[in-house]
């Protein structure tokens, strides 16, 4: 039992449901990341996403994607996140790094499974990573401790969500839509795809893209153990964080949301 299967368990006995948030390293400045970090836990999240900024982000909308690069513009890099949250280890929340898979590689595997690990890193999300093709990071990454959360989409075959459920630990990142990321005023009710995952593992499913608001929480509670909210806390950092000074708007966003887990 790793950290996050911890924290999912203690929600479980409380009967609430997981809040995950997504922030991108660096953004607004790296400078801002520990305020940001508190500002969240400040908040109520049960575990924060971690993005790695890359060049090529397939999987994010504009607004992640805009964040990503401007990290990468002010000097932003793999190590450097890891460095950043070296920093603040411990905290008090799983962190998990979420990015892709051209860096890992690049690092070598074990390197980044034992650096990532060695900072505080519990879990890592490698977007444009297919399970059938993970075998060798997997092993890596459990060899240091590290959880694999693989994506399972409303499209996905059988196939595909048997390899997704025999490699994910941690929980799994059930897509709400087909696309990329990013807010919207309704969420898609993917209730089936959830049932699908859990009629395979007992791991935790949660429920991502498209998450803005209290009631996407409610809703999405009534089904999978946990949401997952990133372009709408990004583009609330966008407008009210200012340097730190919107640190109290941020939490109450987060606690706003929070709220709705319990």
């Amino acid at each position: 039992m790793g950290r996050i299967s911890d924290r999912f368990t203690h929600l479980q006995s409380r009967g609430e449901k997981a809040l995950v948030l997504f922030v991108t390293a660096g953004y607004p400045t790296l400078g801002d990341f520990p305020a940001l970090i508190s500002a969240l836990v400040d908040g109520g999240a049960d575990i924060i996403e971690v993005g790695i900024p890359f060049s090529d982000p397939i999987a994010d909308g504009p607004v992640i994607q805009a964040s990503s690069q401007k990290a990468l513009d002010q000097g932003m890099t793999p190590g450097a996140v890891l460095d950043a949250l070296a920093a603040l280890h411990p905290l008090p929340v799983p962190i998990v790094a979420m990015g892709y898979y051209n860096p890992v590689l690049r690092a070598g595997l074990d390197r980044f499974a034992q650096k990532a690990a060695a900072a505080g890193v519990n879990g890592t999300i490698i977007s444009d990573l297919t399970p059938e093709e993970s075998d060798s990071w997997v092993e890596a990454s459990r060899a240091h401790g590290l959880d694999n959360i693989f994506l399972a989409a409303p499209t996905s075959t059988d196939t595909r969500l048997d390899e997704v459920a025999k490699r994910s630990t941690g929980f799994v990142y059930a897509v709400s839509r087909t696309g990329v990321t990013g807010a919207g005023d309704t969420v898609a009710e993917v209730s089936s795809l959830v049932g699908r995952i859990k009629s395979r593992t007992p791991v935790p499913v949660c429920v991502g893209f498209g998450v803005s608001r209290p009631e996407h929480v409610q809703e999405i509670g009534a089904y999978a153990d946990g949401v997952i909210v990133g372009s709408a806390l990004i583009r609330l950092l966008d407008e009210a964080w200012d340097g730190g000074r919107g640190a109290g708007k941020v939490s109450e966003f987060v606690r706003m949301l929070k709220s709705a887990t319990l």
